[in-house]
């Protein structure tokens, strides 16, 4: 029941209420943790965000998505594992990335969500540019 997309048609609360859906009627799990990232509003310098933009080798995201997942399975023992993220223009507030995680226990599902999350920002071939409401712009690089 693993979900793994890259999309310009954005990151949909839909799919992820189907996913927990499914995961209650197998019965296996006792947990679902659940990241929604979202465009901030200011930097870490504090200067005042219009917007990102992503971009993507969707393929070869969704294919690190894939290992990303496999390897959560097997270390942290969770069951079934849901990461989108969006690509194109995203505004202050709107949703960037969904990452969600099913389980026995808390024990194992946060643990993996936690470790899923800095992979894919650190692993999956996205880009991220950050334009300010002053007009500037620049590439971010994900530094850990």
């Amino acid at each position: 029941m693993d979900s793994f997309l890259v999309s310009k048609k954005g990151v949909t609360l839909k799919t992820l209420i189907t996913f927990i859906k499914k995961c209650g009627e197998t019965g296996e799990d006792g947990a679902i943790g659940i990241f929604l990232g979202i465009v901030r509003g200011k930097t870490h310098q504090k200067e005042k965000v219009k917007h990102l933009e992503f971009d993507a080798y969707r393929e070869k995201a969704e294919e690190a998505f894939k290992k990303i997942a496999e390897e959560a399975k097997k270390l942290y023992g969770v069951n079934n594992i849901l990461i989108h993220h969006v690509t194109g223009k995203v505004r202050v507030g709107e949703r960037i990335m969904i990452v969600a995680v099913s389980g026995k226990s808390r024990k194992n599902v946060f643990p993996a969500l936690e470790d899923i999350v800095e992979k894919v920002k650190k692993e999956a071939l996205i880009w991220k540019k950050e334009t300010l409401e002053d007009g500037k712009s620049y590439w971010i690089e994900y530094k850990g």
